[in-house]
């Protein structure tokens, strides 16, 4: 029997009997329906870390030189964290040796931040996250002014006391008038707001956007690091992706060298990159999208059985017809084929329903709630894969059994 007959006979069949065929599809549905949505979950959180958080804090083709990883996905025992504490501090010194040590066309920034309080003449006082910077900060970010202007060299090298606000701020401390030229106050010092900067959005709900940014060697940095001439962090970006390793190696041999460092003696200092940020993450998700696959598994398998069962109630129903059809010359291999096909047929059916109700719960969850989801394509083609994989499974027997009925005992059967 050729395949596309098959596939009609098979379709009349599930039109003929619509009830029946929903409810035997129901299993293979709701398995599937549940994989769609899991896997939506776990990889809409991925690319959420990826692009939203991660990707806000690390800018591309970057790392950073701290004394300890700034984001920590995971618990962090008693002794690692005596460990850090221990660390040397990365000290504003180093920064001439890393520079000089990087290759050619690689940008470089060094900042601190803190929360700090910050008020206004027109507003109450509020916390805000003020970073002190030097270097190509806001380039590397790529962080635009949306009113105003950015720093000046001058300002950067004299630590002038002005500053950058975020839009949050903005509708905060000036609701009423312009911010720019007007001053605001941290740790009893005046700053000159000369620009607004645009909006890096929000991640988990917490937004970017309630930011300070004041020159590194302004007063400000006092309030940020009590230690003197101490840096929270140097950031380096390559041009290309492939830049990385040696600029990092660079790095790593200067840093080492300046804390007297043996060659069987640990880093203690990091290179924090997107891709060690995300370690955890990576880890994690393999198990979550792992679960996502198995635990469906359970309705797929209840599915198998349905589709099983109401074949085998198909082949004795339809005794009589395929006695007829091997009268006239079916083989048992049409016969074996056409009660697979229909199998599959049914599973797949319930698939693709599982799929559009799986989109729909992904689309639902990303609406109504705050967690991300995105739905994978590839989890649809496993979706397909696996609907027909389980109809073809479970129909192999009572195929089998349908090809070998004796014509003549088949005909006898009313």
């Amino acid at each position: 029997m050729p395949l596309f007959e098959a596939i009609r006979l098979a379709l009349q069949t599930i039109r003929v009997q619509k009830l029946k065929s929903f409810f035997t599809a129901l299993g293979v549905c709701i398995g599937v329906m549940f994989l769609i949505t899991v896997v939506s979950i776990v990889d809409g959180m991925g690319r959420y870390m990826e692009t939203q958080l991660v990707g806000k804090l690390i800018a591309i083709n970057s790392f950073e030189l701290r004394t300890r990883p700034n984001l920590q996905m995971g618990d962090v025992d008693r002794a690692t964290w005596m460990e850090y504490n221990r660390r040397p501090r990365i000290l504003e010194s180093d920064v001439p040796a890393v520079v000089e040590a990087l290759p050619a066309g690689v940008l470089w920034s060094m900042y601190s931040e803190s929360s700090v309080q910050i008020e206004s003449p027109y507003s109450k006082p509020r916390r805000a996250d003020v970073t002190a910077v030097d270097g190509q900060y806001f380039q590397i970010k790529r962080l635009e002014v949306t009113e105003g202007r950015g720093f000046s060299p001058s300002e950067l090298a004299t630590g002038a006391e002005v500053v950058i606000i975020g839009p949050d701020l903005v509708k905060r401390l000036f609701p009423t008038v312009s911010a720019l030229d007007h001053q605001v106050k941290m740790g009893g010092k005046l700053y000159t707001v000369v620009g607004i900067g645009e909006s890096r959005g929000s991640a988990f709900g917490m937004s970017f956007d309630n930011y300070v940014f004041a020159p590194f060697r302004s007063p400000v940095h006092r309030l940020l690091n009590r230690a003197p001439y101490v840096i929270d962090a140097v950031m380096v970006q390559v041009p290309v992706a492939e830049g990385m390793p040696e600029a990092q190696e660079a790095v790593r041999g200067i840093m080492r060298a300046r804390h007297n460092l043996h060659p069987r003696q640990k880093d203690d200092f990091v290179l924090e990159s997107s891709d060690t940020a995300l370690e955890f993450w990576n880890k994690i998700k393999q198990y979550l999208v792992l679960a996502g696959v198995a635990l469906p598994a359970i309705g797929l398998v209840v599915g198998a059985i349905v589709i099983m069962n109401i074949m085998l109630v198909a082949v004795a129903e339809r005794t009589h017809e395929i006695g007829i059809r091997k009268a006239l010359g079916a083989k048992r291999r049409d016969i074996l084929i056409q009660f697979l096909i229909e199998s599959a047929t049914l599973s797949t059916f319930g698939a693709a329903m599982g799929i559009a109700l799986g989109a729909v719960a992904a689309l639902a969850i990303r609406t109504w709630t705050p967690m991300p989801t995105f739905v994978a394509p590839w989890s649809i083609a496993v979706g397909v894969l696996i609907g027909a994989g389980v109809g073809i499974i479970s129909g192999v027997y009572p195929a089998s059994r349908a090809s070998l009925l004796d014509p003549v005992a088949a005909l006898r059967q009313e």
